[in-house]
């Protein structure tokens, strides 16, 4: 009779910078097949990009919607980062955290009337924030019912993913984040 020891198979999990890596790329290729057929002319403008100091006057153009996003999104972009590297579930971080909602639900609804890009109707970007009015309150609720781990997916979530994509959208060749430091 022999015995034969059962072992569990061990599970690994994915590492933060293999995660950031196949972010990167979901996020490339979401924005190649975006771009289709305007990709080679993406590419062109891109060659002649030269770095320059901002082009503040580019926004003196902008509509309000599109102004109100530029300034929550950047707001929250910055107290996001801070967010990140404070200690957890303290006054500052419950304080910042609410703050830091009201500014990206602020960014995403100023993003329903921005529709310049598809001649005045929504385009595809829209589903970024569909994506973002619905995982924001999640978010929230988990850290409401101290499901501390699915609060910190969803924020986290949003705070890299949502800004990590968002920022490879606006500095596209040719709109106006490009324009105003590389065109």
């Amino acid at each position: 009779m022999s015995s034969i020891s059962q072992t569990p198979p061990v599970s690994r999990t994915i590492g933060f910078g293999a995660r950031l890596a196949l972010g990167v790329v979901a996020v490339a290729g979401v924005i190649a097949a975006a771009l289709g057929p305007f990709g080679a002319a993406v590419v062109r403008i891109a060659g002649q990009a030269r770095l320059h100091a901002p082009d503040f006057a580019l926004l003196d153009n902008l509509s309000p919607a599109i102004r109100i996003h530029l300034a929550t999104a950047l707001a929250a972009l910055v107290l996001g980062a801070v967010l990140m590297t404070v200690r957890k579930g303290r006054t500052f971080h419950r304080v910042a955290g609410w703050a830091w909602v009201g500014l990206v639900a602020a960014t995403a609804g100023a993003t329903l009337f921005i529709t310049s890009l598809n001649h005045g109707a929504w385009s595809w970007l829209h589903l970024f924030t569909a994506w973002v009015l619905i995982i924001l309150p999640l978010g929230v609720m988990a850290a409401r019912r101290h499901a501390v781990v699915a609060h910190r997916r969803r924020m986290m979530g949003l705070f890299y993913g949502g800004f990590a994509i968002n920022l490879a959208i606006a500095f596209l060749p040719g709109r106006t984040m490009w324009t105003m430091f590389f065109g």
